[in-house]
């Protein structure tokens, strides 16, 4: 359901606001699929969220009447009013703080850390309370809260505003770590990360806010509902986005529509590879990825961070440790260079890029 601006008539009492958004889905649900950008099925999943659920509020900076520096929560001040979605202070400590503390007492807080590298204040909140808080009540409390966190590079930021963060959080137990590819994913993984109740670090990738496909929203809203019913959830499940026979790339946010390019490019060489969006970092899917691997033989993986002492480590590790009998070759890795994040001038030196990766494929011991 699309975010809608309450009218005076509404406001007034004469048109409930909530008549108004049902009208509004279903004008959008009898449109059927449609082309929309990341960013709107993240909107849109967070209006859902918010209608399904009172206890649902999101807050951060500037997430209020401007909507987000990205757009996201554009038109859910109106929406809801105030008290369901509102500013900050520019304090990410005090943001998660205090949602941690409305966690605790039964809401659902869904917090927005403006860019990636904005949230390392908030840290110790995150690694000793949200992480902790279930464990150190020995389950009496729960944590159902999401730190949104726009990540990555591709937008030419600058300093502080582009970095690949998702090691830190995926090393600290007591989170979940989900990161969407695709427009589909943005929603039903929200969806999924507002439901849980664990906390959940979900990661943006901000480069494609703007990446378009057609979706179906009332098939993804009944997906949704269905999956609710029945308890189940796409959560942990990693997805096959391009089926192949000689390699497998894997690859999750930002990182998997250059595996795409790379693989439709190999494909004109006469090479099938077989590309794995991760899709869940924590949990992670092992049998998704490890019966690719155990097909093909030959495994690349690729991510915009560092390589040392990183989430590609711990998927190449992993994967070694329950398939070495079945690799023709070491398992490669493209990933962002061991710096700190470059100047926008500069990112397209570090960001793995389709040659980067045709080449760790050629350099898989291939037999001649």
């Amino acid at each position: 359901m699309s975010p809608t601006v309450t009218t005076s008539s509404e406001a007034n009492g004469n048109v409930s606001s909530a008549t108004a958004r049902a009208a509004a889905a279903a004008a959008e649900e009898a449109t059927g699929p449609q082309a929309i950008t990341m960013a709107k099925a993240l909107n849109t999943a967070l209006a859902d969220a918010m209608e399904a659920d009172p206890s649902v509020l999101v807050f951060g900076e500037d997430v209020g009447l401007l909507g987000g520096v990205f757009r996201i929560t554009d038109g859910l001040t109106r929406t809801f009013g105030q008290q369901r979605c509102f500013d900050t202070p520019l304090a990410e400590s005090g943001i998660v703080g205090m949602a941690v503390g409305m966690a605790m007492n039964g809401m659902r807080p869904v917090v927005e850390m403006q860019f990636d590298a904005f949230a390392y204040p908030a840290f110790q909140q995150i690694v000793s309370h949200v992480a902790k808080m279930h464990n150190r009540t020995k389950g009496a409390l729960k944590l159902p809260m999401v730190i949104r966190v726009p990540y990555a590079g591709g937008i030419g930021g600058v300093e502080h505003h582009c970095d690949s963060s998702e090691s830190y959080y995926a090393h600290t137990a007591g989170l979940k770590v989900f990161t969407p590819a695709t427009v589909a994913d943005a929603y039903r993984m929200l969806r999924e990360a507002i439901d849980s109740d664990d906390p959940v670090m979900f990661m943006e990738p901000k480069k494609l806010y703007w990446s378009k496909d057609m979706v179906d929203l009332a098939d993804l809203r009944t997906q949704h509902a269905a999956n609710t019913a029945a308890g189940t959830s796409s959560e942990g499940r990693a997805a096959v986005a391009r089926p192949g026979t000689d390699a497998t790339l894997i690859a999750y946010g930002p990182s998997v529509p250059t595996a795409l390019a790379a693989a439709a490019a190999a494909a004109q060489e006469g090479r099938s590879l077989e590309v794995i969006d991760v899709r869940s970092i924590v949990p992670f899917d092992d049998e998704t990825v490890c019966a690719s691997v155990r097909k093909t033989g030959r495994a690349v993986v690729i991510a915009e961070a560092h390589g040392f002492a990183s989430v590609s480590s711990e998927i190449v590790a992993r994967v070694q440790e329950r398939c070495f009998h079945y690799l023709a070759a070491p398992i490669r890795r493209v990933t962002g260079f061991d710096i700190p994040y470059p100047a926008p001038k500069l990112e397209h030196y570090y960001l793995p890029g389709v040659d980067r990766i045709l080449d760790a494929v050629d350099d898989l011991q291939w037999e001649n």
